[in-house]
C-alpha cells in the first residue's frame, strides 16, 4: 500500500509539473476573466428576473385597487337604491381585496429588497471584475516582456556559446598550424645535417659530404690567399653576363701569361 501511494505520489508530482510547464498564465488570467463576466452577467439576470417579478406584483396590485374601487362604488349604489344586503356584500369583497393588497405590499417591499440587493451585488462585481481587468493586462503585459527578455538572453547565451566554440575550434587550428611548422623546421634541421636522407634531391649523404668537405677547403684556400696578402675571390655578378665577364677575365690572365 505504502509503494503504490509513493507511485501514485510520483505521478502526481510529474503531472503537476508538466502542466505547471504547459500552463500560461495569460491564458489562465483570460479565463478567470470570462469567468468572472459570466458570473455577472448570471447575476444581472438575476436582477431582471427580480424586477420583472416585482412589476408582475404591482400589476397585480392596481388589478387589485380598481377592483376594490369599483365594489366601493357598487357599495354606493347599492345603499342608493336601498339594498343594505347587496351593499354589505360588495363591501365585504373589498375588504377581502384589501387583505390581498396588504399581502401584495409586504411581498412587493420584499422583492424590491431583494432586487435592491441584487443590484448592489452586481455594481460591487462589475466594480471588482473591472479592478481585474485593469491587474491582468498588466500582469499579462509584464509576462509578455520577462519571456521575451527570457527569450533574448536564451539567444545571447547561444550566441555566446556558439562564439566560445568557435574560439576553440581556433585555437585548435593554430596549435596544428604550430605544430605542422615545428615538424617542419625539424625535419629542415635533420635533411641539413644529413640525419635524414632527401628522397627528392639528387645527391647522397656521401655526396653531400663531400661537397662541405670541398666548401671547407675553399674556405681554407681563400683564408690563405688573405693571409699571402692576395685579394679575395671576387662574388658572381648575379645577370647572365657573369659568363662573359669570367671568360674575358680568363683571356686576360692567359695574355699575361
Amino acid at each position: 500500500m505504502g509503494i503504490m501511494k509513493r507511485v501514485s505520489t510520483i505521478f502526481q508530482a510529474k503531472a503537476n509539473d508538466a502542466l505547471n510547464k504547459a500552463e500560461d498564465p495569460r491564458q489562465t488570467l483570460d479565463l478567470s476573466y470570462e469567468q468572472q463576466l459570466e458570473n455577472l452577467t448570471k447575476v444581472k439576470r438575476a436582477v431582471a428576473d427580480v424586477a420583472t417579478a416585482r412589476k408582475r406584483v404591482e400589476i397585480q396590485a392596481e388589478q387589485l385597487k380598481t377592483q376594490g374601487d369599483k365594489l366601493a362604488d357598487q357599495a354606493k349604489a347599492a345603499l342608493a337604491q336601498g339594498n343594505e344586503p347587496l351593499a354589505r356584500e360588495a363591501l365585504t369583497r373589498r375588504e377581502a381585496i384589501a387583505s390581498q393588497l396588504k399581502d401584495l405590499e409586504v411581498q412587493h417591499a420584499s422583492i424590491a429588497e431583494q432586487e435592491q440587493k441584487l443590484e448592489d451585488t452586481a455594481t460591487k462585481l462589475q466594480t471588482e471584475i473591472e479592478a481585474f481587468r485593469t491587474k491582468k493586462e498588466t500582469i499579462k503585459a509584464t509576462y509578455t516582456a520577462a519571456e521575451a527578455s527570457a527569450h533574448v538572453n536564451e539567444a545571447v547565451s547561444g550566441i555566446s556559446t556558439s562564439m566560445g566554440d568557435a574560439g576553440a575550434a581556433m585555437q585548435r587550428a593554430q596549435d596544428k598550424v604550430a605544430d605542422m611548422q615545428a615538424r617542419s623546421g625539424a625535419l629542415d634541421e635533420l635533411l641539413a645535417s644529413g640525419a635524414l636522407t632527401d628522397l627528392t634531391s639528387d645527391r647522397d649523404d656521401i655526396q653531400a659530404q663531400l661537397d662541405k668537405a670541398s666548401a671547407t677547403s675553399d674556405i681554407d684556400a681563400q683564408l690563405a690567399a688573405l693571409k699571402a696578402g692576395a685579394a679575395p675571390t671576387a662574388l658572381p655578378s648575379g645577370t647572365s653576363d657573369a659568363p662573359a665577364a669570367a671568360s674575358s677575365a680568363e683571356a686576360t690572365t692567359t695574355e699575361g701569361n
